[in-house]
């Protein structure tokens, strides 16, 4: 019987704040993207400047695993001493944890590429600049996206603490929740978007990837050819 309470409550929060979570859910997922995107910006080309530098791939993951072991609220309140309350400060913290999944899977990427490739690339007379463009980033775009993949679903969670701070999104409805008398219901207003977000976008990303591994789209372009020789 509390169960079925608790989920006519849910439901009936739903019924009564739906425009108001559904404003929480794109600022949450805005605020995620926004620190990934600048991860991205940053921690590709880092990727592959270790690539092409191995001496700096050393000091540069150790920099970024750093960052990863300090908990996501004392970073918060690090970043807050100096960036105030609100939205930038999560968006900074978001960046800060995006940039060892997607700065190693660059490097991984590029570095697990096939020697003999790049090297018909440059043996066929083209630039350093034209093998990164046209050989190595596009055999290496699916381990990057992974990495993307890895640094959103940790951002959507990241992006739930921010709230603390007034960042809202769907973390202010859960700190809602665990201030009122009998909250649960709220709670789950918010976290249950929250664990939806982050499941739709690890699926979204997982397919985008798979279509993008070289070896299976070597697989999937092998197959008519095959079937043309035997007819």
């Amino acid at each position: 019987m509390t169960d079925l309470n608790t989920f006519q409550q849910f439901f009936y929060y739903f019924s009564e704040n739906g425009s108001y979570v559904f404003e929480q859910f794109i600022t949450h997922f805005l605020i995620s993207i926004y620190g990934v995107i600048l991860a991205a910006i940053v921690g590709i080309p880092l990727g592959i400047l270790i690539s092409k530098y191995a001496k700096l791939s050393g000091f540069i993951i150790t920099i970024a695993n750093i960052i990863q072991t300090i908990p996501a609220l004392a970073l918060l309140a690090i970043l807050m001493l100096g960036m105030g309350l609100g939205k930038t400060t999560v968006i900074i913290t978001v960046f800060l944890y995006s940039l060892l999944p997607i700065i190693k899977n660059t490097y991984t990427g590029i570095n697990n590429i096939n020697k003999d490739l790049t090297d018909s690339g440059r043996g066929m007379g083209m630039t350093r600049i034209q093998v990164l463009y046209m050989i190595e980033l596009p055999l290496s775009l699916s381990v990057i996206i992974a990495g993307i993949r890895i640094a959103l679903v940790v951002a959507i969670g990241i992006t739930a603490i921010g709230a603390f701070i007034g960042a809202g999104g769907l973390g202010d409805i859960i700190i809602r929740g665990t201030n009122a008398t009998d909250g649960t219901a709220i709670i789950l207003a918010g976290a249950i978007p929250t664990a939806l977000m982050a499941v739709i976008t690890d699926l979204i990303l997982g397919f985008i990837e798979r279509k993008l591994d070289p070896v299976k789209r070597h697989k999937n372009l092998a197959t008519p050819t095959v079937q043309s020789l035997n007819e």
